[in-house]
């Protein structure tokens, strides 16, 4: 069932290919329209995919004669690798013409829909094909973050002896979504967001192309400019998008493709975003730094993107709650106060409401004094903690409840706070013997812990202070 579904997959694939071959020479044989109306069932963005090292537009600085790729790819000493890129970057194009340039066979696989028992057909097939053909096999692996680690494992011992060339291609950063014994046979390659330059190059191109539109209707530099700004880099968006807009202009009799139209099409940026890959935690990180440098403006900035992409509105409250007392903490007390009142205030509201609480505890945290005297401080006591095991309690420090225990020195020499002149006892000490001395909470000059500080030192100075 396997084979005959890859048969099928590699016949399509052919026919798609010798008809766009045909379209691109300007015609062929008397009955080369059927097959240029079959590969125009094809979604636009396949039809004008680039097939040639130089029809790649936007990724001069990985491709460029003098980089470690293009001068592998002219040698034809093509590497197995992994290339990460977000979606729409080229990643398959570019391995379809790696694979093109150095004359390799090439196997597409995606890691979603394939498992272990097709792999294995494949490493067999190409076994063959360098066996009586002296063919070598580049195996394209599409979202192989998407495999198990035993999954990825068994590419190893043919990608070690040259069986195939791996070209895994993944959206994840490959240190998280790759074994390390994969990644440390493998190049990674990262690929860019096309910067809309590059897609407004590429839309030009399918709007003449012979597998594009074919001139059928003409588009407005302000809708490709458009499509372009709307594609966020991810080339398969921008070519889908011009694609339905011209559809809609031919069925409604228009022969070109106006910028009104185009904001119908696409009315709503969608953002890239993944809530649970790269783009979900480098936002998160540009949050919680924006408020830990007290900029306003950028902080509810990237909350607003996190709401926006459909992030919950909860797990950023947990991340503010999280912040209130990590990067605040002492330094405005509030702090707290204010994140646990808005979250308590957008559990009752939900959305859109819900958004007055959640934005001013966003510029609360981020406008407040800063101080991580008490995220230091807790580490620290728990390194001493791990460092020194459970050190005996003072017996001054201990609990007497009974005669017994009082007999044995327990609360003895225990000096009552309340009792002291300005309710400290000066001088004493409440850590164990062998810590005495050590600081763990250091205060800082800012906000309310400057006043904390200020205290303290009058305490540890063992003078006295006007309560």
């Amino acid at each position: 069932m396997v084979a005959r579904k890859k048969s099928l997959t590699a016949r399509g694939s052919s026919l798609f290919e010798a008809a766009s071959a045909r379209a691109d020479r300007g015609g062929g044989d008397g009955d080369g329209g059927g097959d240029a109306d079959l590969a125009r069932t094809v979604p636009l963005a396949e039809r004008v995919r680039p097939r040639r090292l130089e029809d790649l537009v936007g990724h001069d600085a990985l491709l460029g004669p003098t980089t470690l790729l293009g001068r592998a790819v002219a040698a034809d000493r093509v590497p197995s690798m992994i290339l990460w890129g977000p979606p729409g970057s080229g990643k398959t194009t570019l391995a379809r013409v790696i694979a093109e340039r150095t004359k390799a066979r090439f196997v597409l696989f995606n890691a979603v829909l394939g498992g272990v028992a097709e792999v294995r057909e494949i490493v067999a097939a190409a076994r063959e094909a360098r066996k009586f053909k002296g063919e070598r096999t580049i195996l394209f692996v599409d979202e192989i973050h998407r495999f198990s680690k035993s999954q990825q494992d068994a590419f190893l011992p043919h990608v070690e002896d040259g069986t195939v060339t791996l070209v895994g291609a993944t959206t994840e950063n490959p240190s998280f979504a790759v074994v390390a014994p994969l990644l440390s046979r493998c190049k990674v390659f990262r690929l860019q967001r096309l910067d809309e330059a590059a897609i407004e190059a590429l839309l030009r191109r399918a709007i003449a192309a012979e597998v594009g539109l074919r001139g059928e209707v003409q588009v407005e530099e302000e809708a490709v400019a458009a499509i372009a700004r709307l594609a966020q880099g991810d080339a398969r968006r921008a070519l889908t998008t011009l694609e339905i807009a011209a559809e809609e202009a031919i069925a409604e009799g228009e022969d070109v493709v106006r910028f009104e139209r185009v904001a119908a099409t696409a009315e709503h940026k969608t953002l890239l975003y993944d809530k649970a890959g790269d783009h979900h935690y480098d936002v998160i990180s540009a949050f919680i730094k924006s408020m830990r440098g007290s900029d306003p403006d950028a902080s509810i900035y990237w909350m607003m993107r996190m709401v926006e992409a459909g992030d919950d509105p909860l797990f950023i409250l947990r991340r503010m709650l999280i912040f209130a007392s990590e990067d605040v903490g002492n330094a405005d007390p509030r702090a707290l106060e204010v994140v646990v009142a808005a979250d308590a205030a957008f559990r009752r509201m939900g959305l859109p409401e819900g958004l007055y609480p959640m934005a001013q505890a966003c510029l609360f945290l981020a406008t407040a004094p800063k101080s991580n005297a008490c995220n230091t401080a807790w580490h620290l006591a728990q390194a001493a903690v791990r460092e020194h095991g459970a050190l005996d309690v003072p017996l001054k420090l201990r609990n007497a409840p009974t005669a017994l225990m009082k007999g044995e020195g327990f609360g003895a020499g225990y000096r009552y706070a309340h009792a002291e002149e300005g309710g400290i006892a000066r001088g004493e000490t409440y850590l164990p013997e062998e810590l005495v001395g050590q600081r763990f909470y250091e205060p800082t000059e800012r906000g309310y812990e400057k006043t904390i500080a200020e205290r303290l030192r009058w305490w540890r100075e063992d003078k006295k202070k006007p309560v």
